[in-house]
């Protein structure tokens, strides 16, 4: 094992080498450790990720909504908003509908 690696190893992949190494190096107590750290630090990232996914669906949907209100104010027709946004004419009721309560 390396403590202070030559420049030419100082390169991302043999970076990752020399983690993987240390890795099975672990005995049965550290690699358990170590297991249930990789294991919590991935459940963590998924939950970030699907939060901002979810964060950019809901975004996206709020510009929709937002634009067919603001094309309803300016006068147009629900089938004029349902061919610039894309939704249905039923979505475009619908979102009017709730808007207008």
């Amino acid at each position: 094992y390396l403590q202070n690696r030559p420049a030419a190893l100082q390169e991302r992949i043999f970076q990752k080498l020399f983690e993987a190494a240390e890795i099975a190096r672990f005995d049965p107590e550290e690699k358990a450790r170590y297991e249930e750290s990789l294991k919590y630090y991935r459940d963590l990232k998924n939950v970030v990720d699907t939060s901002y996914e979810e964060g950019k669906a809901e975004g996206k949907a709020e510009k929709e909504i937002e634009v067919i209100l603001k094309s309803h104010e300016a006068g147009l027709d629900a089938e004029t908003i349902s061919k610039i946004t894309g939704k249905s004419i039923k979505e475009i009721k619908k979102a009017i509908d709730e808007a207008e309560r």
